[in-house]
């Protein structure tokens, strides 16, 4: 064959293609595993923040098996639907997003450590600016009253939005409460200015007000969906 013909040279880049194609396939097949660990990881690590407890790569599974003592799913009408510690831990929040509210699995944690004592930690999630917001709500046995969180996002601006994944932005959930005095669900609702002494406010962030908007409908839509739950659980 002429290989200055362009016939060869298109068979030529053809089974380049072909092969290139098919390497990058079987390292993903490989690799696929091994990134799945690695989210499961991140998760346990997640969950466990949102109580307060460091952790690493290393240490996080043995951490999570020793401080979440159980783990089941919920439905929005408060009733238990399955207590498979597994199962819950690999509920898709985004897959349970398109269903409707009353045939979703709701994923509730339960952590407890001697000194601190029991907490259920609620997974949210939402969408920001530029992506996905998701974390996780560690509440008291009240039902009420937030112990902690932790928050994260992709793909939100560095300085703006971003910051809901910083320390100083989740400590002040700390204490505060989804329910007025009357009981009346009221979630935690974002202000501009300060927000400190509201036991249901958060302060948005500054030039994020796109991503702080999305930030307070995902509180409201997910916590919403356990209301009935928290209310049986005081």
């Amino acid at each position: 064959m002429n290989t200055n013909s362009n016939t060869y040279t298109f068979l030529y880049a053809s089974v380049m293609v072909l092969i290139v194609a098919a390497v990058l396939s079987f390292t993903a097949l490989q690799l696929k595993p091994r990134q799945n660990k690695n989210r499961e990881i991140e998760k346990k690590q997640d969950i466990l923040n949102a109580v307060g407890v460091s952790s690493t790569p290393a240490d996080a599974e043995k951490l999570y098996d020793q401080y979440i003592v159980k783990a089941f799913t919920v439905s929005s009408e408060g009733t238990v639907k399955s207590e498979d510690k597994d199962a819950t831990f690999k509920v898709d929040l985004k897959r349970e997003a398109k269903k409707d509210l009353e045939e979703r699995d709701l994923p509730v944690f339960v952590f407890n450590k001697e000194g601190v004592g029991e907490k259920m930690i609620l997974p949210v999630r939402g969408k920001g600016m530029w992506g996905p917001l998701w974390g996780y709500i560690a509440m008291e046995k009240d039902g009420n009253t937030i112990f902690g969180a932790t928050f994260a996002h992709q793909g939100e601006t560095p300085g703006l939005g971003a910051e809901i994944s910083t320390p100083a932005f989740q400590d002040q959930f700390i204490g505060k409460q989804i329910f007025n005095e009357a009981g009346k669900f009221t979630s935690i609702i974002m202000v501009k200015g300060t927000a400190s002494g509201n036991l249901h406010q958060f302060d948005a962030v500054s030039g994020g007000t796109v991503t702080s908007k999305g930030f307070e409908a995902m509180l409201l839509d997910n916590l919403s969906s356990y209301e009935k739950f928290l209310k049986s659980s005081k």
